[in-house]
Protein backbone atom coordinates (compact mmCIF):
# COMPACT_ATOMS: atom_id res chain seq x y z
CA UNK A 1 0.00 0.00 0.00
CA UNK A 2 1.14 3.35 -0.85
CA UNK A 3 1.24 6.86 1.56
CA UNK A 4 -0.24 9.92 0.29
CA UNK A 5 0.29 13.39 1.54
CA UNK A 6 -2.52 15.90 1.11
CA UNK A 7 -1.51 19.66 1.11
CA UNK A 8 -4.49 21.73 1.01
CA UNK A 9 -5.14 25.99 2.06
CA UNK A 10 -7.46 26.80 4.93
CA UNK A 11 -10.36 27.17 2.20
CA UNK A 12 -13.45 24.55 2.60
CA UNK A 13 -14.30 24.48 -1.00
CA UNK A 14 -10.56 23.51 -1.64
CA UNK A 15 -10.35 20.34 1.48
CA UNK A 16 -14.33 18.91 0.59
CA UNK A 17 -12.99 17.15 -2.63
CA UNK A 18 -9.58 16.42 -1.03
CA UNK A 19 -11.21 14.79 1.71
CA UNK A 20 -13.84 12.63 -0.33
CA UNK A 21 -10.45 11.12 -2.27
CA UNK A 22 -8.58 11.04 1.00
CA UNK A 23 -11.52 8.94 2.07
CA UNK A 24 -11.65 6.30 -1.51
CA UNK A 25 -8.02 5.72 -0.71
CA UNK A 26 -7.81 4.94 2.79
CA UNK A 27 -11.04 2.54 1.99
CA UNK A 28 -8.50 1.10 -0.20
CA UNK A 29 -5.97 -0.02 2.58
CA UNK A 30 -3.74 3.48 1.70
CA UNK A 31 -2.01 5.63 4.21
CA UNK A 32 -3.39 8.97 4.18
CA UNK A 33 -1.66 12.22 6.07
CA UNK A 34 -2.84 16.11 5.81
CA UNK A 35 -0.38 19.11 5.67
CA UNK A 36 -3.19 22.15 6.47
CA UNK A 37 -5.24 23.30 9.39
CA UNK A 38 -6.53 21.16 11.66
CA UNK A 39 -9.60 22.38 12.45
CA UNK A 40 -10.84 22.39 8.77
CA UNK A 41 -9.25 19.42 7.89
CA UNK A 42 -11.02 17.50 10.52
CA UNK A 43 -14.29 19.24 10.16
CA UNK A 44 -14.18 18.05 6.20
CA UNK A 45 -12.08 14.28 6.51
CA UNK A 46 -13.14 13.37 10.07
CA UNK A 47 -11.38 13.57 13.63
CA UNK A 48 -9.28 11.07 13.56
CA UNK A 49 -7.47 12.97 10.40
CA UNK A 50 -3.82 12.83 10.49
CA UNK A 51 -2.57 16.33 10.28
CA UNK A 52 0.61 17.85 10.32
CA UNK A 53 0.03 21.94 11.32
CA UNK A 54 1.19 24.37 8.55
CA UNK A 55 1.65 27.63 10.18
CA UNK A 56 -1.64 30.27 9.47
CA UNK A 57 -2.07 32.89 7.44
CA UNK A 58 -3.43 35.93 9.57
CA UNK A 59 -4.84 39.44 8.65
CA UNK A 60 -4.91 38.64 5.01
CA UNK A 61 -8.53 39.70 4.51
CA UNK A 62 -9.74 39.94 0.40
CA UNK A 63 -11.60 43.42 0.47
CA UNK A 64 -15.29 43.18 -0.39
CA UNK A 65 -15.41 45.66 -3.24
CA UNK A 66 -12.97 44.29 -5.20
CA UNK A 67 -13.47 42.64 -8.79
CA UNK A 68 -11.77 41.69 -11.70
CA UNK A 69 -8.10 42.03 -12.02
CA UNK A 70 -8.30 43.91 -8.48
CA UNK A 71 -9.62 40.51 -7.28
CA UNK A 72 -7.14 38.41 -8.97
CA UNK A 73 -4.07 40.57 -7.79
CA UNK A 74 -5.08 40.69 -4.83
CA UNK A 75 -5.44 36.51 -4.20
CA UNK A 76 -2.23 36.08 -5.93
CA UNK A 77 0.10 38.77 -4.57
CA UNK A 78 -1.60 39.04 -1.19
CA UNK A 79 -3.28 35.94 -0.14
CA UNK A 80 -1.76 32.58 -2.19
CA UNK A 81 1.76 33.72 -2.49
CA UNK A 82 2.26 34.78 1.37
CA UNK A 83 0.29 31.40 2.36
CA UNK A 84 2.63 29.60 0.43
CA UNK A 85 5.89 30.93 2.43
CA UNK A 86 3.32 30.91 5.74
CA UNK A 87 3.32 26.80 5.08
CA UNK A 88 6.07 25.78 3.10
CA UNK A 89 8.34 25.35 5.93
CA UNK A 90 6.07 23.38 7.89
CA UNK A 91 5.11 21.02 4.83
CA UNK A 92 8.48 20.39 4.01
CA UNK A 93 8.53 18.67 7.82
CA UNK A 94 5.57 16.97 6.97
CA UNK A 95 7.14 15.25 3.98
CA UNK A 96 10.27 14.50 5.61
CA UNK A 97 8.25 13.05 8.80
CA UNK A 98 5.41 11.21 6.81
CA UNK A 99 7.75 10.36 3.54
CA UNK A 100 4.47 10.18 1.22
CA UNK A 101 4.79 7.96 -2.17
CA UNK A 102 2.65 11.19 -3.43
CA UNK A 103 2.15 14.42 -2.53
CA UNK A 104 -1.36 15.51 -3.32
CA UNK A 105 -1.07 19.33 -3.55
CA UNK A 106 -4.14 21.47 -4.05
CA UNK A 107 -3.35 24.47 -6.66
CA UNK A 108 -3.20 27.10 -4.90
CA UNK A 109 -1.56 25.74 -1.82
CA UNK A 110 1.77 25.87 -3.52
CA UNK A 111 4.02 24.44 -0.59
CA UNK A 112 2.72 21.04 -1.13
CA UNK A 113 4.10 21.65 -4.93
CA UNK A 114 7.61 23.34 -4.19
CA UNK A 115 7.84 20.75 -1.16
CA UNK A 116 7.44 18.25 -3.59
CA UNK A 117 9.61 19.46 -6.11
CA UNK A 118 12.41 20.24 -3.40
CA UNK A 119 12.32 17.10 -1.60
CA UNK A 120 11.98 14.89 -5.03
CA UNK A 121 8.60 13.42 -4.25
CA UNK A 122 6.02 12.67 -7.35
CA UNK A 123 3.07 14.74 -7.02
CA UNK A 124 -0.16 15.83 -8.31
CA UNK A 125 -2.30 18.92 -8.62
CA UNK A 126 -5.81 18.53 -6.81
CA UNK A 127 -7.37 21.56 -8.88
CA UNK A 128 -10.62 23.08 -7.59
CA UNK A 129 -10.78 25.65 -9.92
CA UNK A 130 -11.92 24.51 -14.01
CA UNK A 131 -11.09 28.20 -14.89
CA UNK A 132 -7.72 27.56 -14.43
CA UNK A 133 -7.13 24.17 -15.49
CA UNK A 134 -8.83 24.37 -18.27
CA UNK A 135 -6.60 27.34 -19.57
CA UNK A 136 -8.53 30.44 -19.04
CA UNK A 137 -5.71 32.04 -17.25
CA UNK A 138 -3.19 30.72 -19.74
CA UNK A 139 -5.35 32.68 -22.13
CA UNK A 140 -4.80 35.95 -20.24
CA UNK A 141 -1.04 36.68 -21.31
CA UNK A 142 -0.37 39.17 -19.25
CA UNK A 143 -2.03 37.90 -15.94
CA UNK A 144 -0.61 34.45 -16.72
CA UNK A 145 2.71 36.04 -17.11
CA UNK A 146 2.44 38.13 -13.75
CA UNK A 147 1.83 35.23 -11.95
CA UNK A 148 4.22 33.04 -13.24
CA UNK A 149 6.94 35.50 -12.17
CA UNK A 150 5.42 35.43 -8.54
CA UNK A 151 6.04 31.54 -8.47
CA UNK A 152 9.42 32.07 -10.31
CA UNK A 153 10.26 33.73 -6.52
CA UNK A 154 8.98 31.31 -4.71
CA UNK A 155 10.46 28.52 -6.70
CA UNK A 156 14.16 29.72 -6.00
CA UNK A 157 13.60 30.30 -2.21
CA UNK A 158 11.16 27.00 -1.97
CA UNK A 159 11.41 24.36 -4.58
CA UNK A 160 13.57 23.76 -7.08
CA UNK A 161 15.26 26.71 -8.95
CA UNK A 162 16.11 24.37 -11.29
CA UNK A 163 12.68 23.70 -12.52
CA UNK A 164 10.79 25.45 -15.27
CA UNK A 165 6.63 24.16 -15.31
CA UNK A 166 3.96 25.49 -13.75
CA UNK A 167 3.48 24.90 -10.20
CA UNK A 168 -0.02 25.42 -10.43
CA UNK A 169 0.15 22.22 -12.24
CA UNK A 170 1.97 18.73 -11.73
CA UNK A 171 3.71 17.65 -14.71
CA UNK A 172 2.61 14.42 -14.00
CA UNK A 173 -0.77 14.20 -12.90
CA UNK A 174 -4.22 17.02 -12.76
CA UNK A 175 -7.12 15.92 -10.69
CA UNK A 176 -9.38 18.33 -12.11
CA UNK A 177 -13.57 17.98 -10.20
CA UNK A 178 -15.38 18.34 -13.30
CA UNK A 179 -15.83 17.46 -16.86
CA UNK A 180 -14.32 18.60 -20.31
CA UNK A 181 -18.10 20.15 -20.69
CA UNK A 182 -18.20 23.02 -18.04
CA UNK A 183 -14.57 23.96 -18.71
CA UNK A 184 -14.55 23.91 -22.21
CA UNK A 185 -13.09 26.57 -24.98
CA UNK A 186 -9.92 26.83 -24.16
CA UNK A 187 -6.69 23.87 -24.42
CA UNK A 188 -6.36 21.87 -21.65
CA UNK A 189 -3.16 20.08 -20.78
CA UNK A 190 -2.35 16.69 -21.37
CA UNK A 191 -1.72 15.57 -17.89
CA UNK A 192 -5.05 16.57 -17.06
CA UNK A 193 -7.86 13.81 -15.91
CA UNK A 194 -11.40 15.24 -15.90
CA UNK A 195 -12.85 12.77 -12.92
CA UNK A 196 -15.88 14.40 -12.08
CA UNK A 197 -17.22 16.41 -8.48
CA UNK A 198 -15.64 14.49 -5.44
CA UNK A 199 -18.43 13.99 -2.98
CA UNK A 200 -18.50 11.93 -0.02
CA UNK A 201 -20.52 8.49 -0.54
CA UNK A 202 -21.67 9.04 2.77
CA UNK A 203 -23.37 12.15 4.08
CA UNK A 204 -25.09 13.06 7.77
CA UNK A 205 -29.24 13.31 7.77
CA UNK A 206 -30.02 17.45 7.24
CA UNK A 207 -30.00 18.98 10.97
CA UNK A 208 -33.12 21.52 10.24
CA UNK A 209 -35.28 22.04 13.01
CA UNK A 210 -38.68 19.37 13.79
CA UNK A 211 -41.57 19.63 11.85
CA UNK A 212 -39.69 22.76 9.70
CA UNK A 213 -39.70 21.09 6.01
CA UNK A 214 -42.95 20.85 4.28
CA UNK A 215 -42.76 17.90 1.40
CA UNK A 216 -45.83 18.93 -0.26
CA UNK A 217 -43.37 22.33 -1.40
CA UNK A 218 -40.20 22.91 -3.22
CA UNK A 219 -36.84 23.53 -1.27
CA UNK A 220 -34.91 25.85 -2.61
CA UNK A 221 -31.36 26.58 -1.11
CA UNK A 222 -29.88 29.48 -0.99
CA UNK A 223 -25.59 29.88 -0.80
CA UNK A 224 -22.93 32.38 -1.66
CA UNK A 225 -20.00 30.05 -0.26
CA UNK A 226 -17.71 30.77 2.25
CA UNK A 227 -15.82 33.51 1.27
CA UNK A 228 -18.63 36.12 0.18
CA UNK A 229 -19.88 36.68 3.57
CA UNK A 230 -18.82 40.38 3.47
CA UNK A 231 -21.22 41.34 0.26
CA UNK A 232 -24.36 39.00 0.76
CA UNK A 233 -26.74 41.03 2.85
CA UNK A 234 -28.87 42.55 0.55
CA UNK A 235 -28.83 39.26 -2.37
CA UNK A 236 -29.75 37.39 0.75
CA UNK A 237 -32.59 39.20 1.66
CA UNK A 238 -33.98 39.33 -2.32
CA UNK A 239 -33.77 36.09 -2.50
CA UNK A 240 -35.57 35.87 1.39
CA UNK A 241 -38.39 38.14 -0.76
CA UNK A 242 -38.36 36.21 -3.67
CA UNK A 243 -39.08 32.84 -1.65
CA UNK A 244 -41.66 34.40 0.37
CA UNK A 245 -43.85 35.60 -2.71
CA UNK A 246 -44.06 32.34 -3.65
CA UNK A 247 -44.36 30.61 0.02
CA UNK A 248 -47.69 28.97 -1.40
CA UNK A 249 -45.38 26.67 -3.43
CA UNK A 250 -41.80 27.56 -2.11
CA UNK A 251 -39.44 27.11 0.67
CA UNK A 252 -36.05 28.27 1.24
CA UNK A 253 -32.85 27.05 3.58
CA UNK A 254 -30.48 30.02 3.38
CA UNK A 255 -26.99 29.96 4.27
CA UNK A 256 -26.14 33.13 6.48
CA UNK A 257 -22.96 33.18 7.85
CA UNK A 258 -22.86 36.60 8.48
CA UNK A 259 -26.02 37.02 9.91
CA UNK A 260 -28.12 39.46 7.87
CA UNK A 261 -31.56 37.20 8.21
CA UNK A 262 -31.31 36.79 11.62
CA UNK A 263 -34.67 36.66 13.73
CA UNK A 264 -36.46 36.43 10.07
CA UNK A 265 -36.37 32.30 9.63
CA UNK A 266 -40.16 31.39 9.99
CA UNK A 267 -41.87 28.20 8.38
CA UNK A 268 -41.22 29.83 4.17
CA UNK A 269 -37.34 30.98 5.04
CA UNK A 270 -35.26 29.08 7.18
CA UNK A 271 -31.89 30.73 7.92
CA UNK A 272 -28.81 28.97 9.36
CA UNK A 273 -25.50 30.45 9.72
CA UNK A 274 -24.16 26.90 8.26
CA UNK A 275 -26.59 24.48 6.29
CA UNK A 276 -26.21 20.82 5.34
CA UNK A 277 -26.22 20.92 1.54
CA UNK A 278 -25.15 17.57 0.87
CA UNK A 279 -27.58 16.26 2.85
CA UNK A 280 -30.48 18.90 1.63
CA UNK A 281 -29.36 18.61 -2.42
CA UNK A 282 -31.23 14.91 -2.69
CA UNK A 283 -34.32 16.80 -2.07
CA UNK A 284 -33.73 20.24 -3.53
CA UNK A 285 -35.38 21.23 -6.46
CA UNK A 286 -33.25 24.91 -6.88
CA UNK A 287 -30.70 26.05 -5.76
CA UNK A 288 -29.48 30.29 -5.61
CA UNK A 289 -25.76 30.62 -5.82
CA UNK A 290 -22.28 32.67 -6.63
CA UNK A 291 -21.52 29.93 -9.18
CA UNK A 292 -18.73 29.04 -6.67
CA UNK A 293 -17.59 25.62 -8.24
CA UNK A 294 -18.44 23.55 -5.57
CA UNK A 295 -21.75 24.15 -5.53
CA UNK A 296 -21.95 23.86 -8.99
CA UNK A 297 -20.85 20.49 -8.95
CA UNK A 298 -22.75 18.98 -6.05
CA UNK A 299 -26.09 20.65 -7.47
CA UNK A 300 -25.25 18.84 -10.55
CA UNK A 301 -24.45 15.74 -9.37
CA UNK A 302 -27.73 15.98 -7.90
CA UNK A 303 -29.58 16.86 -11.26
CA UNK A 304 -30.32 20.02 -9.56
CA UNK A 305 -30.74 23.42 -11.96
CA UNK A 306 -29.80 26.39 -10.70
CA UNK A 307 -30.02 30.39 -10.84
CA UNK A 308 -26.65 31.81 -10.83
CA UNK A 309 -25.24 35.14 -9.71
CA UNK A 310 -21.53 35.10 -9.58
CA UNK A 311 -19.84 37.80 -7.83
CA UNK A 312 -15.68 37.47 -9.07
CA UNK A 313 -12.46 34.98 -9.40
CA UNK A 314 -13.43 32.07 -11.34
CA UNK A 315 -17.43 32.63 -10.83
CA UNK A 316 -18.19 34.22 -13.74
CA UNK A 317 -16.48 31.23 -15.88
CA UNK A 318 -18.50 28.85 -14.04
CA UNK A 319 -21.61 30.77 -13.98
CA UNK A 320 -21.00 30.55 -18.09
CA UNK A 321 -20.48 27.19 -18.60
CA UNK A 322 -23.84 26.01 -17.05
CA UNK A 323 -25.93 28.47 -18.09
CA UNK A 324 -24.33 27.31 -21.77
CA UNK A 325 -24.79 24.09 -21.26
CA UNK A 326 -28.68 24.98 -20.18
CA UNK A 327 -28.50 23.98 -16.63
CA UNK A 328 -28.41 27.51 -15.33
CA UNK A 329 -30.14 30.62 -15.40
CA UNK A 330 -27.84 34.04 -15.12
CA UNK A 331 -28.70 36.80 -13.13
CA UNK A 332 -26.40 40.11 -12.20
CA UNK A 333 -25.63 39.52 -8.22
CA UNK A 334 -25.65 43.07 -7.73
CA UNK A 335 -28.42 43.93 -9.47
CA UNK A 336 -30.82 40.93 -8.73
CA UNK A 337 -33.63 41.50 -7.16
CA UNK A 338 -36.99 39.46 -5.81
CA UNK A 339 -38.57 40.40 -9.56
CA UNK A 340 -35.70 39.22 -11.33
CA UNK A 341 -34.71 36.10 -8.91
CA UNK A 342 -38.47 35.30 -8.85
CA UNK A 343 -38.59 34.77 -12.43
CA UNK A 344 -35.76 33.02 -12.67
CA UNK A 345 -36.68 30.09 -10.15
CA UNK A 346 -40.00 30.27 -11.87
CA UNK A 347 -37.85 29.32 -14.95
CA UNK A 348 -35.94 26.62 -13.76
CA UNK A 349 -38.19 24.68 -11.55
CA UNK A 350 -40.49 21.89 -12.50
CA UNK A 351 -39.86 19.78 -15.17
CA UNK A 352 -37.96 22.57 -17.15
CA UNK A 353 -35.36 22.56 -19.75
CA UNK A 354 -32.82 23.57 -17.21
CA UNK A 355 -34.12 20.25 -15.24
CA UNK A 356 -33.67 18.18 -17.91
CA UNK A 357 -30.23 19.84 -18.99
CA UNK A 358 -28.98 19.17 -15.23
CA UNK A 359 -29.77 15.36 -15.40
CA UNK A 360 -27.98 15.33 -18.80
CA UNK A 361 -24.84 16.75 -16.78
CA UNK A 362 -25.50 14.67 -13.55
CA UNK A 363 -24.85 11.83 -16.17
CA UNK A 364 -21.80 13.27 -17.04
CA UNK A 365 -20.44 13.96 -13.83
CA UNK A 366 -21.39 10.70 -12.63
CA UNK A 367 -19.53 8.71 -15.63
CA UNK A 368 -16.68 10.65 -14.92
CA UNK A 369 -15.89 8.50 -12.06
CA UNK A 370 -15.40 11.10 -9.29
CA UNK A 371 -13.42 10.38 -5.89
CA UNK A 372 -12.51 6.89 -7.31
CA UNK A 373 -11.46 7.53 -10.46
CA UNK A 374 -8.88 10.21 -9.10
CA UNK A 375 -7.87 7.06 -6.74
CA UNK A 376 -7.48 5.36 -9.40
CA UNK A 377 -4.94 7.87 -11.18
CA UNK A 378 -3.06 8.76 -7.55
CA UNK A 379 -2.59 4.96 -6.95
CA UNK A 380 -0.85 5.20 -10.39
CA UNK A 381 0.99 7.98 -10.02
CA UNK A 382 2.36 6.39 -6.44
CA UNK A 383 3.42 3.18 -8.17
CA UNK A 384 5.92 5.06 -10.24
CA UNK A 385 7.46 6.69 -7.30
Amino acid sequence: MSRFLFVVPPLTGHINPAAAVAAELTARGHRVAWAGSPGLVREAAGPGADVYPCAPLVGRRRPPELRGAAALRFLWQDYFVPLAEAMAPDTQNAVRRFRPDAIVADQHALAGALAAERLGVRWATSATNPAEAGGVVASLPKADAWIRSLLGRLRQRFGDPGATYDLRFSPALVLAYTVAELASGHTPRPQLRWVGPAVPARTPAADLPRGWRDRARATVLVSLGTVNTDVGARFLAECAAAVRERAHRLQAVVADPGGFLAGTSDDTVLALPRIPQLALLPTASAVICHAGHNTVAESLWHAVPLVVAPIRDDQPFVAGQVTAAGAAVRVRFGRADRTRLGEALDGVLGESPYRVAARRLRDSLSAAGGAGAAADHLEVLAERA
